[in-house]
């Protein structure tokens, strides 16, 4: 009916497995304008450059600096104040789970875009499932709001001095959070009526 080839599968689920290779670092030089914005917040964070940033990654014509959990509001602030840089605005925060990388399981990613110089960067941070604790960027970036309550819904990532971290898309006592790599894809025991859905791979074709 929809044009669907092979399966018929349209869950998603399939079982299809994709080997993710995650960018290394980045060698300067970046380009005229990352390498512009790089040494502006170097020279504005002096010493602590190199302990805030753990590499700077350009990919796909993208600039992510990846950052120290414990630095990440210092940066942001800087980002932010400095009249070199002014990244005024953080267009939303999101999630990322990587079961495979040991002590670095979840990320968070911050999107930041300088209306004044027309550039745009993000900040990715890693936390460890075991001690997923990040300080929230609410007190810098305000809109940031409903993306950290969303990522903390559905990644589990706990944003420390956020005014109001619960849930917004869940029920408050749902066990788990539905992004997560680990998370079943269906087969939840949830009732519609008496009625219980199937997981997808033991759901009937259509075709």
């Amino acid at each position: 009916m929809f044009g669907v080839t092979g399966t018929g599968d349209t869950s998603g689920y399939g079982r299809l497995v994709q080997t993710v290779a995650m960018p290394g670092g980045t060698p300067a030089p970046y380009g005229p304008v990352f390498d512009e914005v790089i040494a502006h917040l170097r020279l504005a964070l002096a010493k602590t450059f190199d302990e805030a940033v753990e590499k700077i990654v350009v990919f796909r014509g993208e600039l992510t600096l990846h950052i120290r959990r414990e630095h990440l509001v210092l940066v942001a602030k800087t980002l932010r104040d400095n009249e070199a840089l002014r990244f005024e605005l953080c267009l939303g925060a999101s999630g990322a789970h990587y079961p495979e990388d040991t002590g670095r399981e979840l990320h968070a990613l911050y999107h930041l875009n300088s209306i004044t110089h027309n550039r745009r960067l993000r900040l990715e941070v890693s936390v460890p499932d075991s001690d997923p604790h990040l300080p929230s960027l609410y007190s810098v970036y305000p809109t940031v709001d409903w993306h950290e309550r969303e990522t903390y819904d559905f990644f589990g990532i706990l944003f420390d001095g956020h005014p109001s971290l619960t849930r917004i898309a869940m029920p408050d006592d749902w066990r788990g959070h539905p992004q997560r790599k680990d998370y079943p894809l269906g087969g939840i025991p949830v009732e519609y009526k008496g009625a219980r859905i199937p997981p997808p791979d033991e759901r009937r074709t259509y075709s």
